[in-house]
C-alpha cells in the first residue's frame, strides 16, 4: 500500500464536515469530544492504522491544529514502531 500524505488542517476538516453533512467553510476549529471520536476513526480508516492514544494526548485536542498536531505525531509513532 502506497504512504499516505501527512496528516493536514484541510484533511482533518474536510472529515469534520462529512460527519456532520455541512460545508467545509462551516466546520469550526473547535473539536469536541464526538468530533474528536469521528476524526480518530476516520484518520485509522484512512492510513490503515490503530492509534492508541493516552488520556493525556487525547485532553490536548481541542481545536483541528491541536488534532492535527497530536494525530500526526501517534501516526508518525505507530510508523516508525
Amino acid at each position: 500500500m502506497a504512504a499516505q500524505p501527512p496528516l493536514q488542517d484541510a484533511d482533518l476538516v474536510a472529515m469534520l464536515a462529512e460527519m456532520t453533512d455541512r460545508p467545509v467553510a462551516d466546520v469550526p476549529e473547535r473539536v469536541g469530544s464526538m468530533e474528536l471520536a469521528w476524526l480518530v476513526h476516520q484518520v485509522e480508516q484512512r492510513y490503515g492504522q490503530h492509534l492508541d492514544l493516552t488520556d493525556d494526548q487525547l485532553a490536548r485536542i481541542r481545536t483541528v491544529d491541536d488534532a492535527r498536531e497530536v494525530l500526526g505525531a501517534a501516526l508518525a509513532a505507530t510508523a516508525d514502531g
